[in-house]
């Protein structure tokens, strides 16, 4: 068991890294304007993913059918229409969304994009079915093998192209390969048959995870498209590097966090004194943790971006503070969303984002009127913010969990993240003041060293452990 956890958890640490590590080489190697071009070309790949996610895979490990061949074969089948949708969908949508974000004359680039939803549709669903029986290197190959092959390729490409076309044919050399490696991994042969019920079956299993799918769209996505429309494709580069270095950390933290206390929290289900000290935990680490992330970029940042990106991404130092206060608000709902999970309440994380999606107007009007890409990162802190909130009176109203024990922490945390965006306007706005800096930037460490003795949920928690570790 611990050698599976350990094979799942490095695999997919590695593939993540090496996605990241793409992106960066990628920024490093052709200009900003040619970045944010490549960047649209991840926003096509999400819509198509948004349209069609069904959770077959999920699906092929969780149904106590799944080891069955007819169902593995109908699941094929399923995948494939699903796939044929998708690209015909990705066809349509190339030259409208070409236009809306100014670029007509790169439909064609988007229109060849529709190649990877045919080829995923004939992905081996063994390399699923295979981590039924906790074999999950096939699946994990299947995944990294290609990844590490587009990444390689990006400098003979760059020799070839030297502009977007750089990313767009990585993405497609990625997935051709993977379905390669699928069928070279698999143990049964590839069929499919079409099967109504069966497929009617895989429709209800898998609807909600499509909705759920829109909703993280317009979260990770929606501001990136509204940027690119409104501010051009340099900003969007800046944007959308920005949102990867700070979305990428505060995701392994997150996923983390919540794969170390949901099992603690589903098997306290039924002893609510044990479950309420769990949730003010999880919910503390979230805070501790999302508070030292913030101090990092602010004091990292710009040292960070100019190693590993060069001078000429140095425009995203000013707003990666706010990026980072974004993701750690986001990061600060998957608390709530654990606890409710926990309990089986999936739709409160749904509920608790709406205000990231009810924003998006706003942003858009923002964007038109200031033509300032700090103030759409602003509306988005705002909904976030909100969104965490929400997130809290969820577990209170549906699952009577009151935060109130872990209030002090809350509020503590929230001054240092306060304080950081007065900071950053010190530093990086039109009042800059050095004396200003220099004292709000003393609160903030006080404030971070303040913030863990509020803590009293995980210190005890992580004093119970270490307690347990020693005997």
């Amino acid at each position: 068991m611990l050698k599976s956890a350990i094979v799942l958890l490095s695999g997919n640490s590695f593939f993540y890294l090496m996605l990241f590590v793409r992106n960066l080489l990628v920024a490093r190697l052709i200009s900003v304007e040619n970045y944010g071009i490549a960047s649209t070309f991840a926003i096509s790949m999400a819509i198509v993913e948004m349209m069609s996610t069904l959770g077959l895979p999920q699906m092929m490990i969780q149904d106590e059918d799944g080891d069955n061949p007819r169902m593995q074969t109908n699941l094929h089948g399923f995948n494939f229409l699903r796939s044929l949708v998708s690209a015909v969908a990705l066809l349509i949508l190339a030259h409208p969304l070409a236009h809306f974000l100014g670029i007509p004359d790169l439909t064609w680039a988007y229109q060849l994009l529709a190649i990877v939803p045919v080829v995923s549709g004939l992905i081996h669903f063994d390399v699923y079915r295979l981590q039924r029986q906790m074999r999950y290197t096939p699946n994990i190959l299947t995944r990294l093998l290609p990844t590490i092959v587009s990444v390689a390729a990006l400098w003979p490409l760059h020799h070839f192209y030297g502009d977007y076309r750089v990313m767009l044919y990585s993405l497609l050399i990625q997935w051709v390969l993977t379905t390669a490696f699928s069928h070279l991994f698999a143990e049964r042969p590839f069929r499919m048959t079409f099967d109504r019920q069966l497929m009617a079956r895989a429709f209800r299993f898998g609807w909600p995870i499509l909705l759920g799918g829109a909703v993280l769209f317009f979260i990770f996505n929606g501001e990136k498209l509204i940027v690119g429309r409104e501010l051009g494709l340099e900003a969007l580069a800046l944007f959308s590097m920005g949102f990867t270095l700070t979305l990428t950390p505060t995701l392994v933290l997150e996923t983390s966090v919540q794969s170390f206390f949901l099992p603690q929290l589903s098997k306290a289900q039924k002893a609510p004194e044990r479950f309420n000290k769990l949730s003010m935990t999880i919910i503390q680490a979230y805070l501790l943790l999302g508070l030292v992330f913030v101090l990092g970029v602010l004091l990292l940042g710009g040292p960070v971006v100019h190693m590993l990106l060069g001078s000429k991404y140095q425009a995203i130092i000013p707003i990666l503070p706010w990026l980072a206060l974004v993701q750690v608000l986001r990061m600060f709902k998957a608390a709530g969303n654990a606890i409710s999970l926990a309990q089986a309440q999936t739709e409160n994380s749904m509920i608790a984002s709406l205000p990231r999606i009810i924003a998006l107007p706003f942003a858009w009007y923002a964007a038109i009127t200031t033509g300032n890409l700090l103030t759409v990162i602003w509306i988005a802190t705002i909904a976030e913010f909100l969104g965490f909130v929400i997130s809290l009176v969820l577990i209170r109203w549906r699952l009577d969990v009151s935060p109130r024990p872990a209030a002090m922490s809350i509020a503590v945390t929230f001054i240092g993240l306060v304080l950081v965006g007065i900071h950053a306007s010190f530093k990086y706005g039109s009042i800059a003041s050095p004396f200003s800096q220099n004292t709000a930037l003393t609160f903030i460490l006080a404030t971070s060293l303040i913030a863990p003795f509020t803590m009293h949920y995980l210190r005890a928690y992580v004093g119970r452990k270490r307690h347990v570790e020693t005997d």
